[in-house]
């Protein structure tokens, strides 16, 4: 019932649990039982604890297929901190920031296309910029390679795939690992695999592979401590892992900013003005204020390798404690009047890393975060630079779970008006 009611209405069904059980309560989805936490103390315990006893990767499993062994989001212990600090310089927040001209370049082009006047959905469309993102930043790849094309609908493709329910309920029924060992998903991930594989091939031949600036040049260049290189197989999960990971997810939150904004006419008049002024400030509060509102997921999770006490209460080994961002970042002590859409609250304030999680917390924050913001203002810059939208329907849209993360129902549908 527990299943049912989360696939129908995944926020309705955890806030009953909430509002019935506290701040600490069960939930059984599939075969899978959490406790989750909705208390900021129990979260920073969470989240301070010792690693080699609170690990994420096991929380993650369900993506195995997709994304390898290998993958940042899949292992913990020694051999997560060596993958993460290769990650972590070439998605560096100052490195992300020298992309800005070529992520809002790629957006203006995408909102070239959009219709002038007629309702639209937002969603399919960010999610070609968040594609071509992808490809050009993190895989390096342009127009003038001949693997472009292909790439682009391979890349596309996979990424449908992880989002596709019946194939995630395969999963779940079935199990990650076998899926993996038994290729059960080759039909999609053999095409990509190798298209990947061929692009970390020309990569590596590249003269200049020094002076480039995607990512897979860099990591190309980054080795282990033990002065090692990458290995095709480590590069391969790891791209991969910034494709799933990284695409749909900022997709998913620039259609809920302007799908939250567009009913908010003072709010949107106001980024407008900021954004013409040249000024930060309340782009990146209308960034927070939607990623508190409007999480791409609702919990992140560890797996207990010993038994715990969290927030007075003894949990025991193998325990799946969920620290849900969705929750938190409602609770009425920490964010007044918390459903309210209001960007302004973020203005002057430093967030609490246990109040406002959306990309995980402590040594599991997400390695892509950055990546991810910056984006996000790139995207958000060019459309109000471009464009005046307004909402298609004047009622908000509800949420609308897409396997792991929720979307808005209709995609965000909008109308397009010229600028000025």
């Amino acid at each position: 019932m527990q299943t049912l009611a989360w696939a129908a209405r995944p926020y309705g069904s955890v806030v009953r649990q909430h509002a019935r059980y506290g701040d600490r309560f069960t939930m059984r989805f599939g075969q899978a039982t959490f406790v989750g936490l909705a208390d900021p103390g129990d979260v920073k315990e969470v989240f301070t604890g010792d690693p080699d006893v609170f690990h994420a990767g096991k929380g993650n499993v369900i993506l195995l297929p997709f994304m390898g062994h290998n993958s940042v989001l899949l292992l913990d212990g020694d051999a997560h901190l060596s993958q993460r600090r290769l990650l972590l310089p070439p998605l560096h927040g100052d490195r992300m920031r020298a992309h800005v001209p070529l992520m809002r370049e790629i957006a203006e082009r995408e909102i070239e296309t959009w219709p002038i006047g007629e309702p639209f959905a937002l969603a399919p469309r960010m999610q070609r910029v968040t594609l071509e993102v992808i490809l050009r930043i993190v895989f390096g790849v342009d127009d003038s390679s001949p693997l472009v094309g292909e790439l682009r609908r391979e890349m596309a493709a996979v990424v449908d795939a992880a989002a596709d329910t019946r194939r995630m309920i395969k999963l779940a029924v079935i199990g990650p690992e076998k899926v993996h060992e038994r290729r059960m998903f080759a039909d999609i991930l053999d095409p990509v695999d190798r298209m990947v594989r061929q692009v970390i091939a020309e990569h590596r031949l590249l003269p200049d592979l020094e002076d480039r600036d995607d990512i897979l040049s860099m990591l190309l260049l980054a080795t282990h401590e033990d002065g090692t290189p990458m290995s095709d197989d480590e590069l391969r999960d790891e791209l991969m892992t910034l494709l799933i990971a990284g695409h749909e997810t900022t997709a998913t939150s620039l259609s809920w900013a302007m799908e939250r904004l567009t009913r908010h006419p003072q709010q949107l008049e106001r980024l407008h003005d900021s954004v013409a002024a040249g000024e930060d400030e309340y782009i990146d509060a209308v960034i927070r204020e939607t990623l508190r509102l409007r999480p791409v997921i609702p919990f992140v999770v560890r797996e207990l390798q010993e038994e715990r006490v969290v927030g007075g209460w003894r949990y025991p080994k193998g325990t799946w404690l969920a620290p849900s961002i969705f929750l938190v970042h409602r609770r009425p002590d920490l964010y007044p009047d918390p459903l309210a859409f209001r960007p302004e609250r973020w203005l002057g304030v430093r967030p609490n890393p246990y109040h406002f999680f959306p990309f995980g917390g402590g040594v599991r924050r997400c390695v892509g975060a950055s990546f991810a913001e910056t984006e996000m203002r790139a995207v958000l810059t060019a459309i109000v630079s471009k464009l005046r939208l307004e909402p298609a329907s004047p009622e908000p849209e509800h949420v609308r779970r897409r396997v792991i993360t929720l979307v808005p129902a209709h995609g965000g549908r909008v109308i397009a008006r010229a600028a000025g």
